[in-house]
């Protein structure tokens, strides 16, 4: 090695005094120089190169900053100007695009960050190490989140023909929303299946004015314009406009009550001084369908209680028998077809990433969000239990279709 080299070593070493340092410095060279090449093959030319094949010419430079992995890196780019058929205009890099202040990863890093719960001031002091001092307003992380936007639109239009569902839940989500000044709380109606393989997919979720029939029956009808299939079973929370807007639906669909709704309803109609014997006599266990007497059992409870339950003509629609539908399934899958808890657990994964917020700003927010979560892999739902026998499930429908 010359003295030459060595000496030029020695002060690249004092220049840079740590390994983060001097990975940041290359960073910022790559970018330049491939910024050069792209407008070089943009050109056809090389610098003070006469050639017939020159598409423009170089035009000074620019400088600019991109946070990028490594904090803002100050560029100093190239600028060009491309011969058209109309005239002569400046050329754009695609490498690094006009208005570009941040590299993929950390817009990417910024949206996870928001998705978990923090809000701008939140997410400046979690990417400190990563921003580095780079400015990131309110507006910036409203434009990020925003770009999930377009995949929002391409989810909710997707084609669901090729989903073989065999159960679906369906429920509701209130959500705090600023309105007029005000912060209200709107209705988010969620969709979840489950397919033959036994995974859970969510396939809608819609920001409704009320959780009404015509407000479920809009959702659905989109669902079946969709491609959506019939589903064999329909677990829902005992909503009576849910239930007709399913059965116009999928009049051939099978509706199950949640027993933890029923159970909860049964209990606020019984006296005071029935609810131990209430509790006792229907406890949540027995609603698992252990056996085929599950209507009966309500029927006896009523007894024993006296006249403050509901009488059967008075009983909201798929009361007494629609907590019962479950034991024409395997026995495997009782404890999950019994409750709403599959949806309901989505919902409480919602529920803890915005009460930090208190009112989310507008109803586009709100739908952006619930759906970040689920697209960017925060919440995932895992397959239903005894997943393995939903195949005798689907070849009994079919043997009972012919």
């Amino acid at each position: 090695m010359g003295e030459h080299t060595r000496k030029r070593q020695r002060e690249h070493e004092n220049r840079f005094s740590t390994l983060g340092e001097l990975i940041h410095a290359q960073v910022r060279r790559a970018i330049e120089t491939a910024v050069h090449e792209e407008l070089l093959a943009a050109l056809g030319a090389a610098p003070w190169e006469r050639s017939g094949a020159r598409r423009g010419y170089r035009n000074g430079d620019k400088e600019r900053t991109l946070t990028g992995p490594t904090g803002p890196l100050p560029l100093t780019l190239p600028r060009g100007t491309m011969f058209t058929s109309a005239g002569e205009r400046e050329w754009t890099s695609t490498l690094v695009p006009r208005y570009q202040r941040r590299l993929r990863e950390v817009n990417e890093a910024v949206l996870a960050t928001y998705l978990a719960g923090g809000n701008t001031r939140r997410i400046r002091g979690a990417l400190a190490p990563l921003l580095k001092g780079a400015p990131l307003s309110k507006s910036a992380v409203s434009r990020i989140v925003a770009t999930l936007r377009g995949s929002l639109e391409a989810w909710q239009t997707r084609s669901l023909a090729d989903l073989e569902v065999v159960y679906l839940y369906l429920d509701a989500l209130a959500l705090r929303i600023r309105s007029a000044g005000k912060a209200v709380s709107v209705p988010i109606l969620g969709v979840v299946a489950v397919l033959a393989d036994g995974g859970k997919h969510l396939l809608t979720l819609d920001l409704c004015g009320g959780e009404s029939f015509e407000a479920w029956k809009g959702v659905l009808d989109r669902l079946v314009a969709c491609g959506l299939k019939a589903p064999l079973l329909c677990i829902i929370d005992g909503h009576q406009g849910l239930r007709r807007a399913v059965g116009l639906v999928w009049p051939g669909a099978a509706v199950q009550r949640c027993c933890v709704h029923k159970l909860r309803n049964l209990e606020r109609k019984a006296p005071k001084h029935a609810l131990a014997e209430l509790r006792d006599r229907l406890p949540s266990d027995r609603l698992r369908g252990r056996a085929r007497g599950c209507p009966g059992r309500l029927d006896s409870v009523r007894a024993q209680v006296g006249q403050a339950l509901p009488r059967r003509g008075e009983e909201p629609v798929g009361g007494r028998r629609g907590v019962a539908h479950l034991l024409r399934f395997p026995r495997v899958q009782w404890k999950t077809l019994r409750t709403t808890n599959v949806i309901e657990r989505l919902h409480e994964e919602f529920r803890r990433r915005v009460k930090t917020q208190g009112a989310l700003p507008t109803e586009d927010a709100a739908v952006l969000l619930l759906f970040g979560l689920v697209a960017t892999g925060q919440i995932r739902l895992r397959k239903i239990d005894g997943h393995t026998k939903l195949a005798t499930v689907i070849r009994q429908r079919m043997r009972a279709a012919a």
